[in-house]
């Protein structure tokens, strides 16, 4: 039996005492603070078959689909079999009352993609990244979201990621956004990604002097929204030895969700512009490529995606989609193993017996080609299960 001292007394007071005091103190944090705990787990099942040589392990490509990643190399045609659960998101959301008929929203969302850490052998234990952090009152949103050159409503319901992802704009950053009725416009967070003079590694640089600035309007109807953003910013490189150069980009985007039916719908983006890079198909393109003297040239690009979604019935769903990207590099500075196009093809079936829960099957087919003329396609079937809670 053990003996119960003074001191171990005194020590238990003194800890009971410290808990009280933080229960209450959470507690008057809390005051006229709702807390909302929302997410999904969702498990992937993924056979792949790529015409010119694999994937290696751990690369982000096995996870989901990336334009700029299906090989061209030559190699032998090969086919691999990934599962995860990195797609599993959880989301914390605040609304307080800042007492002045107002309220202020709070975000902080997290899932598994694109982190390291974890490997296949024993636990696959995959670290936690953060997806948005931000906070809304009145007309403003700061903090870490979807740019305001995303028109998130116009991403197809896909097994996949993002499954459109040669012809969509996909990017979340840090901003300032102020928002009045369907005007939205933003200072974001810049970022340039260069392609060295005669090709080779990819440069990212953070030299801007400037943030982002992007306008967005929508227009809605009954019959869906239709939406066109600007975006205009600075490409900037200094290595702090003989190069300091910048160079302007822009870009615009339109995009829609038309409602076709009682349920269908169909989803159209197109995006096209001067130095866009980072912004449309993942990065498939830099922003822009040094020349011999050290000069940033911007590179032009245009992405396209279509997805029509039809409901076979209450509980049983398809959507079918394209997307296709395109790059105008010259090849003088860029060298020939660049992408000059990328597109991609999906279909799937998905069954929801209870609406948070749904199960289903999607088959992809993807084609790359660099400027060389190395092209090579992927072949993919990718089974998921998925609980919204």
């Amino acid at each position: 039996m053990k003996t119960i001292t003074p001191n171990t007394l005194l020590r238990t007071s003194v800890a009971l005492a410290l808990l009280g005091s933080v229960s209450v103190a959470s507690a008057d944090m809390l005051a006229g603070t709702d807390v909302k705990f929302s997410g999904y787990i969702k498990a992937d099942a993924m056979f792949s078959d790529y015409s010119e040589g694999t994937l290696a392990s751990g690369n982000i490509g096995r996870d989901f689909y990336i334009p700029s990643l299906t090989p061209v190399s030559g190699g032998d045609e090969g086919n691999q079999f990934d599962s995860h659960i990195r797609q599993s998101r959880f989301r914390f959301t605040t609304t307080t009352d800042a007492g002045d008929g107002d309220t202020i929203t709070g975000v902080l969302e997290f899932d598994f993609m694109a982190t390291a850490g974890g490997n296949e052998r024993v636990s696959n234990s995959y670290s936690p990244r953060i997806r948005h952090a931000f906070l809304k009152y009145k007309n403003w949103t700061v903090g870490q979201t979807w740019s305001t050159f995303q028109d998130v409503r116009t991403l197809p319901e896909t097994l996949d990621f993002i499954g459109t992802a040669d012809g969509v704009v996909f990017n979340r950053q840090t901003m300032v956004k102020y928002t009045n009725g369907a005007w939205e416009v933003a200072l974001e967070n810049p970022e340039s990604t260069i392609t060295p003079f005669g090709g080779g590694g990819r440069i990212v640089a953070d030299d801007n002097s400037g943030p982002d600035v992007v306008a967005r309007y929508t227009h809605k109807a009954d019959w869906g929204h239709f939406s066109v953003a600007g975006i205009a910013r600075q490409l900037a490189y200094d290595d702090g030895a003989g190069i300091d150069s910048t160079e302007a980009a822009y870009g615009v985007s339109l995009n829609s969700k038309i409602s076709v039916g009682a349920k269908d719908d169909l989803k159209i983006s197109l995006t096209t512009g001067s130095g866009l890079g980072r912004y449309v198909a993942i990065n498939a393109a830099n922003g822009a490529v040094l020349d011999a003297q050290g000069v940033l040239n911007a590179i032009d690009s245009t992405a396209f995606s279509i997805a029509y979604r039809h409901f076979w019935s209450d509980q049983i769903r398809s959507s079918f989609t394209y997307s296709s990207f395109s790059a105008d590099n010259d090849v003088d500075l860029t060298g020939t193993g660049v992408t000059r196009e990328s597109s991609s093809y999906r279909a799937n079936l998905l069954y929801s017996p209870t609406p948070k829960l749904t199960v289903g099957g999607e088959v992809a087919f993807a084609e790359r080609t660099n400027e060389g003329d190395m092209t090579g396609d992927m072949t993919r079937f990718q089974f998921s299960a998925k609980y919204s809670f």
